[in-house]
């Protein structure tokens, strides 16, 4: 697999910007303006990371986690009644956590290449 190709990292990548970009022109609550600013730089720096070494299923994996606490964030951080805040969090963590896990497949093709019969 080619470096810097892969569709899904991307996707990684905008969400985690979208993210963390977002804090500027949402109603920030409770603690969603450092929990989104944090996910969403650790999404970008996992995305990437991915792009750059294709081959880590590791990092697959990492955004899918990412994903998954943007999605719990809205709750744990005391901003579920922030609807742009929130929405944020569930959109873009929905989004890597498909994404992260679309991208497992290729990224365990380049270390176990499918044999030919």
């Amino acid at each position: 697999m080619n470096k810097w190709t892969r569709w899904q990292d991307w996707v990684a990548v905008a969400a985690g910007l979208y993210a963390a970009l977002s804090t500027i022109w949402t109603h920030q609550m409770g603690a969603s303006m450092p929990i989104m600013i944090v996910l969403g730089v650790l999404l970008i720096a996992s995305g990437v990371w991915s792009l750059a070494m294709p081959g880590l299923v590791a990092m697959e994996w990492i955004h899918a986690v990412l994903g998954v606490l943007l999605i719990i964030s809205p709750w744990v951080g005391g901003y579920a009644t922030a609807t742009g805040a929130a929405w944020t969090s569930w959109i873009t963590g929905v989004v890597a956590l498909v994404v992260g896990l679309l991208a497992l497949q290729p990224a365990m093709h380049t270390h176990h290449p499918q044999a030919t019969h």
